[in-house]
């Protein structure tokens, strides 16, 4: 059962995160971070970023250009990690039923919240024939209303009331478990194909070998990283043998921990610098072969 305040908590979330991610945009619009929100409150954070960061990289290489909307993956995401917190629906069963149907069903209301701030854009605009700067401050905070009843609304009727009807449909799924079976799969591969929309948007073709080669550096750290961990549980094993006094001179016990990572963030940083070196000695121009279909080329970001 989740507790009138939880309610509260989210549906203010919801009605914020969608501001931050039109003017702030500090990431508080995330789907991740909807998650750590959602499973902080919820009381479980470890779902909630499960949850989280499986649909953020569902969206990976999905974007609003221009006007479009796109699924509305962070309401997806708190919606999901409550249900799948409070009446103990399976992550991935919680993400295939609850998060990419509630993801699609609010770009509707997305459409909705963009139709109704044009009501406040048109009186900006009369305000700005009178000179009128209080009157185009007021309806420019007003605008952000539509947006935060557009997230807040359906995500508070369905905390809500929507306990039930969630249960029920969870129920009618699991006593059919090939159905079961196939939704857990289905939501296990929307990271991946998350990943794949934005390598097919993306001029990989003619930068393959920093993907080969990022390929290659975490496999190989991943490696690394497996030994060095055995390496520094037997020595962490070994100093606690020895008196409390020498094992904190000798600080061993932690030290490889961050290898993986770390190495991984020298190579980005490198490969970093190196194109910006590059990109001041070359004049911007446009291409002059065809781009290939359907990537998004450089000077198009």
């Amino acid at each position: 059962m989740i507790q009138w305040w939880q309610i509260l908590l989210l549906t203010l979330y919801s009605a914020y995160q969608i501001c931050d991610e039109l003017t702030i945009v500090s990431s508080a619009g995330s789907p991740v971070f909807a998650g750590f929100i959602t499973g902080l409150v919820m009381g479980d954070l470890t779902t909630g970023l499960f949850i989280g960061g499986s649909l953020q990289l569902f969206v990976l290489g999905v974007g609003t250009f221009g006007g479009a909307s796109r699924i509305d993956a962070t309401s997806g995401a708190v919606l999901a990690t409550a249900f799948s917190v409070s009446q103990g629906i399976e992550t991935d069963l919680a993400i295939t039923t609850i998060a990419v149907p509630v993801a699609a069903l609010l770009t509707y209301f997305d459409v909705l919240g963009r139709m109704t701030t044009t009501f406040f854009a048109h009186r900006i605009d009369a305000a700005i024939e009178r000179f009128d700067y209080k009157g185009i401050e007021r309806n420019y905070l007003l605008g952000a209303v539509p947006w935060a009843l557009s997230r807040a609304l359906p995500v508070f009727f369905a905390l809500a009331f929507g306990g039930e009807f969630v249960q029920g449909v969870v129920n009618l799924v699991k006593e059919y478990q090939w159905v079961a079976d196939g939704l857990t799969l289905a939501g296990r591969m929307l990271p991946g194909l998350g990943f794949a929309i934005l390598l097919r948007y993306l001029p990989v073709k003619r930068n393959l070998h920093y993907l080969a080669m990022g390929f290659g550096l975490t496999a190989m750290l991943t490696v690394l990283y497996s030994y060095v961990t055995g390496l520094g549980g037997a020595v962490a094993g070994l100093i606690g043998t020895l008196p409390a006094d020498v094992a904190e001179k000798i600080g061993f016990a932690n030290n490889f921990k961050g290898l993986s990572m770390i190495g991984i963030s020298i190579v980005g940083i490198f490969l970093a610098v190196v194109h910006f070196k590059n990109s001041q000695k070359v004049a911007v121009a446009a291409p002059s072969t065809p781009s290939e279909s359907g990537e998004i080329e450089d000077d198009e970001f």
